[in-house]
């Protein structure tokens, strides 16, 4: 079964909707380079263009969020070198109060090639970290918290953020989620990516609402009772130029709509409205949908 979503919109969209959000994960330092293909082995390919910032599943979300709601709370974990310095001050800069837990360890980083189709290829250096309970982070603001969304931590992270009146979880999460023994509202998941796929049955209680991508033909959304319904993708809204973060920013926009009071639909239909808008620009901050492009979506625009 597929459905189509047709919403229009009847809450206030302005900038500054009092809604408190709040995303717990992991951040890495990238390294964006632009080439014409993706090197075979012993080939050399020449960058025409390089840029780096602080980017990583969960910031990329976050910043998404808090372009639409006007801020979100980032609980985050780095090194302590001065790359680190640098993703705590950029995602400050990009709208985020972070509170970062510091490791001694250097700051894990990406190393992205961007190649002439718009697709990107990742080399992740170091150890992937999350905040932990443990850490002197504001944990107790999750409760008041309308949506939170969740990469990293560990069984007690889970916990904390399960205060939050909506929780959406990467796949990416890992044992945590199973160890924790809680229901989160919706895991995010991929329906063909080995490395985030999730078998029914792997985290108990079953989480309400299981939500797949498959690229551009879309995803299926499983209820807790094991009901399966399919959506589709939304069609982009200008050429691609660069896919790194469209699912990062799938996932914001669906913690920003189930936070704003979205049925599950509607906030996966503005999720794909968002990942495919930031394919858009370069990096994974520029397609970003702004405040004006969520007042317009919400006065009427049709989701296939």
């Amino acid at each position: 079964m597929r459905w189509r979503i047709v919403y229009l919109g009847s809450h206030d969209s302005t900038p500054g909707w009092p809604m408190k959000t709040a995303v717990v994960g992991h951040v890495e330092w990238a390294e964006f380079a632009h080439v014409e293909r993706v090197p075979d082995p012993g080939d050399i390919v020449h960058a025409t263009d390089y840029f780096e910032l602080p980017a990583g599943g969960a910031a990329v979300a976050a910043v998404q969020i808090a372009r639409l709601g006007g801020g979100c709370l980032f609980l985050t974990a780095t090194g302590d070198d001065a790359r680190a310095d640098r993703v705590v001050s950029g995602l400050r800069e990009r709208g985020l109060r972070v509170e970062a837990a510091r490791r001694e360890t250097a700051q894990r980083r990406a190393f992205v090639y961007l190649d002439a189709d718009g697709e990107r290829t990742i080399t992740t250096i170091g150890k992937r970290v999350g905040p932990q309970i443990e850490d002197p982070l504001p944990w107790d603001e999750l409760k008041d918290a309308d949506a939170v969304y969740l990469t990293a931590g560990n069984a007690d992270t889970v916990r904390a953020a399960r205060a939050a009146r909506n929780v959406v979880a990467s796949v990416r999460t890992g044992p945590a989620l199973a160890e924790a023994g809680v229901q989160v509202d919706v895991l995010v998941a991929s329906a063909n990516d080995r490395g985030e796929v999730y078998v029914r049955g792997e985290i108990d209680p079953e989480p309400r609402w299981v939500v797949r991508t498959d690229g551009a033909r879309g995803g299926t959304l499983e209820t807790a009772e094991g009901k399966i319904t399919e959506w589709t993708s939304n069609p982009p809204s200008a050429a691609k130029v660069d896919t790194y973060g469209a699912g990062d920013t799938f996932a914001g926009g669906i913690t920003y709509g189930l936070g704003r009071g979205f049925p599950i639909e509607t906030a996966i239909a503005f999720g794909a409205f968002c990942g495919a808008s930031s394919v858009r620009g370069r990096g994974p901050y520029a397609g970003h949908v702004s405040p004006e492009e969520l007042a317009e979506w919400e006065r009427g625009a049709r989701i296939a």
